[in-house]
């Protein structure tokens, strides 16, 4: 296995461009987490944002997705989840991902949760996780430098707001979510599913993103289903890239042996027809 990199130089080489591939991890299983972790992704992203973790599980997710080596990120549950943001990086988070971001002041406070004093207003205490091993000192004298920051454009405020949002010190990432940024501009109602997501209005604000984002040195992310356009958004300057989550996998990897048996049955004369899935 690979040297574990340390959070500073993981975003180092995200400002560079090179690439970190993951996915977004929503079953509440410390089990699938851990296997993820070895399966060759950059990073993985435990969703309390939208998956039915509790504080315990995740703390096992997260100690799971450190024995393979990953970096962790915790999506939480907005700017103000104070005690979610605490929770995630005293376990070991190497950072958070905290969604609906509209205005500069919510970046702000989203910021200073994640930063120890003087910069921020994360509290102190030991023993925890994330201290196991470079102890007290070791990791709060490097955690600013090492935690990882994403801020999710989702809203067209954020759009809106962009510039001032990309420009507040502390701000690591910003990441696109495509979906509800669609919902928020009106898109699904304008157009036929799924042209939203090459209409003209989301390519323009796509550009004012990546615009604020490099004018500040700050890593782009996004989230996508599948791999399909991950070319075209590395093209763009996204270096940190999800593929999806593992609900999903399991879905598209299911309905992959679906599909042979279906078509293995068909031609021995034995023909087998799937039942109503989530995804056909």
């Amino acid at each position: 296995m690979s040297a574990v990199l340390s959070g500073a130089e993981f975003k180092k080489q995200l400002r560079e461009g090179t690439p970190k591939l993951g996915i977004f991890v929503n079953s509440h299983s410390p089990t699938v987490a851990e296997q993820l972790a070895h399966s060759g992704y950059d990073w993985l992203l435990v969703d309390t944002q939208h998956g039915p973790m509790s504080y315990e599980t995740l703390s096992a997710m997260l100690a799971g997705v450190a024995s393979g080596g990953a970096k962790s990120l915790v999506r939480v549950g907005g700017y103000a989840d104070r005690p979610g943001i605490q929770q995630a990086l005293d376990m070991g988070a190497d950072g958070v991902l905290v969604p609906y971001i509209n205005t500069a002041d919510e970046a702000r406070q989203a910021v200073s949760c994640t930063r120890y004093p003087t910069t921020g207003t994360r509290s102190v205490y030991f023993p925890q996780r994330s201290m196991n091993k470079a102890g007290l000192l070791g990791y709060a004298g490097n955690a600013n430098a090492n935690i990882i920051t994403a801020l999710q454009v989702e809203t067209a405020d954020c759009i809106k707001n962009m510039d001032e949002i990309a420009a507040i010190p502390g701000v690591d990432m910003l990441f696109l979510g495509q979906n509800d940024l669609c919902m928020s501009m009106g898109l699904f109602e304008k157009y036929e599913f799924p042209h939203m997501y090459t209409s003209p209005e989301l390519g323009a604000a796509t550009d004012k993103l990546i615009a604020a984002a490099k004018k500040n040195n700050v890593i782009l992310g996004i989230f996508l289903f599948g791999t399909s356009r991950v070319g075209e958004f590395l093209d763009k300057g996204f270096s940190l890239i999800g593929v999806g989550n593992d609900l999903h996998h399991v879905l598209t990897q299911t309905g992959a042996y679906v599909n042979d048996v279906e078509k293995v049955s068909k031609e021995k004369g034995k023909p087998w027809a799937r039942r109503a899935t989530a995804l056909f």
